[in-house]
């Protein structure tokens, strides 16, 4: 499906928690400045099935999903200028959801990190592998393709450690074209390093996984007890302190300007009292978040509100999302029999029995490159430059003829493979190879 202009932006927020100060900077407020561009279009939503994995409490949910559209709309959304919706509310997500579902490869899920990292932790009990891991858990990434793909979304703003998502999304949307037709716009991931992540009370990353947040709308005087509780060192007044690793300053940077943090900065080097560089903190923090804290309360106090802003976003949503899901139904054959069209129809030619294929391109760089997917269109392994396309022919050849083996060969002109790709890679070789043999018999 071809690009159309406006370009579509799609941001997503978990209801599982409070929003912190984290969420904000890291989040909302990039995504509120950037919703105000005229030249893109906006989806924010309230991920709440995605919620359902990990919280087992409904009013929690349903307090976090208050909390989180308050937010939103406290910080400067506004609902008229974008598709600002609840996901539980789009029943053609979940439905797209299960379509995925059948074009994606067991194996790419087994690659999801937060399923691995959940096996690392059996392992390290020593208990069975899946303990504790739901099928949610596991097929999470799916429902993300799903909010990612209904909306044909060029550009998701996720951080570095979520780019993952993205990429399967692009595979899910991949392996359904190649099926069905061109249907998805494969997304990109939208990396802006200039956003910052805050480290929270006890300097790891600011979670709620961690419990050392710091909740965005907290009172005033909530507000300043919990920055008094930053963890520091011990330097006392007057001897110099570290910017480098400082918590304090990391957090104070996020909501200064240039000006501000040099000051602040000098003032470290000078010896500055912790107890003075928390105040200074609090200050800055609260001098930006007052003024939207009334609007918040106000917003809190009025569910009835809140709840009308989501359903209206959840019709503009649902404007693409039915016609959408229409077109996808019939092209996987869910069809109305009295239709006709439907007897003798020929199966489309993308849809013939895919297998691992090899893949040969060349990059801007003028170098020839090649890499191997497997049947789902799920990337493998990865070479490096050749100087010329016969260099890498000659590689693919190689790996034709020899399959698993030549990857030692070959390990100078490939990427490094994960673990978790080696063993999926060998075995798509040795099934080319075994091919490939056969071939030659004949």
């Amino acid at each position: 499906m071809a690009t159309s202009s406006p370009i579509r932006f799609l941001t997503g927020i978990t209801t599982s928690g409070t929003p912190h100060l984290g969420n904000y900077v890291g989040s909302v407020r990039p995504s509120v400045r950037f919703s105000r561009q005229a030249d893109v279009q906006s989806f924010y939503f309230l991920a709440d099935y995605h919620a359902l994995i990990k919280v087992d409490d409904p009013a929690r949910i349903q307090r976090s999903t208050l909390e989180i559209a308050a937010t939103w709309l406290a910080c400067g959304l506004d609902p008229e200028r974008v598709t600002f919706y609840r996901q539980s509310d789009v029943p053609e997500i979940p439905e797209l959801t299960w379509l995925l579902t059948c074009v994606t490869g067991k194996g790419l899920l087994n690659r999801a990190h937060a399923y691995k990292a959940q096996m690392d932790k059996n392992a390290a009990r020593g208990e069975d592998p899946d303990a504790d891991v739901s099928a949610g858990l596991f097929m999470y990434p799916v429902l993300m393709g799903a909010d990612i793909l209904m909306f044909n979304a060029h550009k998701v703003p996720v951080g570095r450690d979520q780019v993952q998502h993205i990429e399967m999304a692009r595979d899910m949307g991949q392996r359904f074209n190649h099926l069905y037709g061109e249907h998805f716009t494969l997304p990109e991931a939208e990396i802006d390093d200039a956003v910052a992540t805050l480290p929270g009370l006890d300097g790891r990353k600011m979670s709620k996984s961690y419990d050392n947040t710091i909740p965005l709308f907290a009172p005033r005087a909530q507000l300043q007890k919990l920055i008094a509780g930053i963890v520091t060192d011990s330097r006392a007044p007057g001897e110099p302190k570290d910017t480098e690793g400082s918590a304090l300053f990391q957090i104070y940077q996020a909501f200064a300007d240039a000006e501000e943090t040099e000051t602040l900065r000098r003032a470290f080097a000078e010896g500055i009292a912790w107890g003075e560089a928390k105040q200074i903190l609090f200050e800055r923090i609260d001098r930006e978040i007052a003024p939207m804290r009334a609007s918040y309360e106000a917003l809190i106090s009025d569910p009835a509100r809140i709840e009308k802003i989501l359903l209206a976003g959840a019709e503009k949503a649902r404007a693409i999302s039915r016609p959408f899901m229409a077109e996808l139904r019939h092209a996987v054959g869910l069809r109305n029999l009295a239709a006709g069209g439907s007897r003798g129809a020929a199966r489309p030619k993308a849809a013939k029995a895919a297998k691992p294929a090899f893949k040969q391109y060349r990059e801007k760089d003028g170098h020839f490159y090649f890499k191997l997917l497997d049947e789902s269109g799920v990337q493998l392994l990865q070479s490096l430059g050749f100087a010329s396309p016969q260099e890498a022919g000659r590689a693919i050849g190689l790996l034709r003829e020899q399959g698993g083996a030549a990857l030692t060969l070959l390990a100078a002109q490939l990427e490094p493979i994960d673990n978790a790709n080696m063993r999926a890679a060998t075995d798509a070789l040795e099934a080319l190879a075994a091919e490939t043999s056969a071939e030659k018999s004949d």
